[in-house]
């Protein structure tokens, strides 16, 4: 089966490849279909994520997959929130995974409280009128380091560290990250809901 990834983040596209594999699936990023993206006008996770769906497979006339996700951090009041991508351009820098970073690091200097939340938000739609959508969310917990440690990985991984690791995301191999990460708790969410409505089939 093909499935429209409502994205054109290569990281999101192989990550969440490997995560489906067992139902072998594959993700076709809307770039390819030469899908423009689609409008992002909400507050939530989930309203963005099944607009982009919805808008992936009104165009391609295929199953669609989209997922919304971001960083909310408690001493911002879970704020970037949805803006989570274009974080570094309200202080000045231009649109990036590494000035998102750096311009997190400036403003997070002197708080001591570092806890946060990464938040996926997956939406698989059949068709673009499709009235049961799947729906599924990962969230993990990280504390946010004072510095970039490790190498692996995309976005803030390198500042997001898991407390039982002690380890940053870019610091661990991906099938550890992608285990125990927001998107990756997202995945397995919607893999078993894929086999439950979809497939008609136990999850593998």
């Amino acid at each position: 089966m093909k499935i429209v990834l409502a994205s054109n983040n290569a990281g999101k596209l192989a990550e969440l490849q490997t995560l489906l594999a067992p139902l072998n699936m594959t993700l076709v990023r809307q770039s390819e279909l030469n899908i423009p993206e689609a409008a992002e006008p909400f507050k939530t996770f989930l309203e963005n994520a099944l607009a982009k769906a919805r808008h992936a497979a009104q165009l391609s006339g295929m199953p669609a997959l989209a997922d919304d996700a971001g960083l909310c951090v408690d001493a911002f009041g879970g704020q970037p929130g949805v803006d989570t991508a274009y974080y570094a351009t309200r202080f000045g820098y231009p649109k990036g995974d590494d000035t998102n970073v750096s311009a997190l690091l400036e403003q997070m200097q002197g708080i001591t409280n570092r806890r946060a939340a990464m938040v996926s938000t997956l939406v698989a739609v059949r068709s673009a009128d499709d009235p049961e959508p799947l729906i599924a969310v990962g969230r993990v917990v990280v504390q946010i380091t004072p510095e970039r440690r490790g190498t692996n990985g995309f976005g803030f991984d390198p500042v997001m560290l898991l407390p039982e690791f002690g380890k940053t995301f870019a610091e661990l191999p991906p099938e550890v990250k992608n285990a125990y990460s927001h998107r990756g708790r997202a995945a397995q969410a919607m893999l078993a809901l894929m086999c439950e409505r979809w497939l008609d089939s136990p999850a593998p």
